[in-house]
């Protein structure tokens, strides 16, 4: 991982993040590792093996928790047991997601509860979990995964556009209610950055060529792409932003 910017206020500072194992969540892990945060993660798949990195490369061990996030009670018994661990959550990165593709005409209901579980729900319960703590310290940051997916009306998988529009949604109106108790929640809405997922899945030459030609900056996304500006958005350099959707997406989406 190449250097990142320093943050001062996130030493120290303890830190959750959802889906934290592989992709751009363990990009985030080590990021804030390097802060100096005080980080623990949840995901599905075991992650010993990176948590043993993790302390190798950075001199901090992170905390993991296996979990099943569309599990509200076990996500539940996660945060408290990150907080029991590091102290009350001061950093909160909703990340985990689940962009399968799938075809309108096929969705059942069932499906449309389960990416709507993954993709919305989980970040619900998770911001709830948390904010008991942040209005007691009278300080907080939630940094919400959006994308710029509905933004653009991309096609292909419905159910996972209609969450993260709800999720930015979501990000508002926690904002507006929030605020007043010193918690900031804002939304950061990527670009198609080339995990192995997305490398293994769907970034054909001719997928990656056309979304290239769309991007004012022409490089493909990697996930540390979006370290630093989740780490800004955690940190009080961006203690007066609070609301707002952020896309990081070498310039495809424009706002303002």
């Amino acid at each position: 991982m190449s250097k990142t910017a320093t943050f001062h206020d996130l030493a120290g500072a303890s830190v959750f993040i959802t889906g934290g194992s592989s992709g751009i969540g363990a990009s985030l892990v080590e990021g804030f590792l390097h802060q100096g945060a005080k980080v623990a993660f949840v995901d599905r798949s075991d992650a010993s093996e990176f948590v043993d990195r993790m302390e190798t490369e950075t001199g901090q061990r992170p905390l993991f928790i296996q979990c099943d996030i569309t599990d509200t009670a076990a996500l539940q018994a996660a945060v408290a047991q990150s907080a029991k661990a590091h102290g009350p959550i001061a950093v909160l990165v909703n990340n985990a997601a689940n962009d399968q593709r799938h075809d309108t005409l096929e969705v059942t209901e069932e499906f449309w509860d389960w990416m709507q579980a993954i993709n919305l729900k989980a970040y619900f319960f998770a911001c709830q979990a948390v904010l008991p703590g942040m209005k007691a310290a009278g300080v907080g940051a939630i940094v919400n995964f959006s994308s710029t997916s509905y933004m653009m009306g991309n096609a292909g998988f419905p159910g996972y556009v209609a969450a993260n529009a709800g999720i930015t949604g979501m990000t508002r109106g926690l904002a507006r209610e929030f605020g007043p108790d010193g918690i900031r929640v804002n939304a950061l809405a990527p670009g198609w950055v080339l995990t192995e997922k997305q490398l293994e899945k769907w970034a054909t030459p001719e997928a990656l060529a056309a979304h290239l030609e769309r991007q004012c900056l022409k490089h493909h996304m990697k996930p540390q792409d979006v370290v630093d500006p989740v780490l800004f958005l955690a940190s009080q350099a961006s203690r007066m932003m609070t609301g707002q959707t952020m896309a990081v997406d070498a310039g495809v989406v424009v706002s303002g």
